[in-house]
This record gives C-alpha cells, sequence and structure tokens, in this order.
C-alpha cells in the first residue's frame, strides 16, 4: 500500500518526464502498480482510513507521482451523492485523449495535487468534455468521454503522464483570469 511518503513531490525530475508506453501482457510489477494507487484512492477517499493513514484525500494518482515513469494512472472519481457509484472509476494504461471540446472548464477552487505540498491559488482552464482511449490492466481497449469533473481529473493525471504540472496551466500574470465561455464547476 502507498503511503504520503511513498508519493513524489515536486522537484523530483521523475515528474516532468514523458513516461514510456506501457508493454502487454502487464508485468506482475506493472500490474501491482496500477492496483496500488487505485487502493491509495480508495483508502485516501474514506475518512476513518484516511486519517489512520494520514494520507491526503485523492480523486486520482498518476505512475510517475509514485516515481514510476510509465504511462499508466488510477481515477477514482468521487460520487455525488453518499450511496451512489463513482462516474469514473478505472486504471487506464496508455490513454490517449482524442478529442476534447472548445467548451472550457475550470474548478472553481483551483486544484491541488499530491505532489504538490503548497497551495497554488489560481483557475486551471481545461476541456470541459474530453474523449479518451486507453487500456485496462488486462489490455483491453476502451473509448469513453468525460465531462466536468471526471474529464478535468483525467486531464491531469494524463498530463501527468507527459510531464505536465496543473500549476503550468494557471496564468502567471493573472492567476484568476476568465476565459471567454469558462464554466466553473463546484
Amino acid at each position: 500500500m502507498y503511503l504520503m511518503k511513498d508519493i513524489t513531490r515536486d522537484g523530483n525530475p521523475v515528474l516532468r518526464k514523458q513516461a514510456k508506453p506501457v508493454q502487454f501482457p502487464l508485468s506482475d510489477e506493472d500490474r501491482q502498480l496500477g492496483e496500488k494507487m487505485m487502493q491509495y484512492l480508495e483508502i485516501s477517499q474514506d475518512e476513518e482510513q484516511c486519517k489512520k493513514y494520514h494520507l491526503r484525500a485523492g480523486v486520482g494518482l498518476a505512475a510517475p507521482q509514485v516515481g514510476v515513469s510509465k504511462l499508466m494512472a488510477a481515477i477514482l472519481t468521487p460520487p455525488e451523492e453518499e450511496g451512489q457509484e463513482s462516474p469514473f472509476k478505472a486504471i487506464i494504461v496508455n490513454p490517449v485523449i482524442v478529442s476534447n471540446s472548445v467548451q472550457q472548464a475550470a474548478l472553481s477552487v483551483g486544484e491541488g495535487c499530491l505532489s504538490v505540498d503548497k497551495d497554488i491559488p489560481g483557475y486551471v482552464p481545461r476541456s470541459d468534455r474530453i474523449t479518451v482511449e486507453y487500456q485496462d490492466l488486462d489490455g483491453e481497449k476502451h473509448r469513453v468521454r468525460l465531462k466536468h469533473y471526471p474529464a478535468i481529473i483525467a486531464q491531469h493525471e494524463i498530463d501527468h503522464l507527459h510531464g505536465t504540472l496543473f500549476y503550468d496551466h494557471i496564468n502567471k500574470q493573472d492567476p484568476f483570469a476568465k476565459e471567454d465561455n469558462e464554466i466553473f464547476i463546484e
């Protein structure tokens, strides 16, 4: 199980590298990587477990964030209401965004990251809707359309696989500048 001490922090060169494609069939090591990333998210979203293990809650975790430069990430979007299922839960391997909307969106509170310990205020403009193609741990191909919060999470994690951090998208001159027609997600 990953703990906060296992999370690679900003400044480590692995976070700025282009990750390498994952080969199939998966090695046991790669399968465990994906499973442990998802396990972190599941435990971190459980309030009691999160406190017990001193974790920071997360909705996504990319392989470079645990020191592995491979094209793999786990995403666990919390349900909108208690008792509902996650709108998007997947371990995405070799993901590619194949289309995106012109409509921009940003989280109204800005973004955070398990690898970035300080608060960096500002809006992070992203596409409101995306289509992602990826493989699961068994090598099966998937194509999903995501919008709003799940789309933002997926873009944040896929950015990690290409050496980009969320604050790279923030307008340096005016961090809270609003783009034309940009929508804000609570």
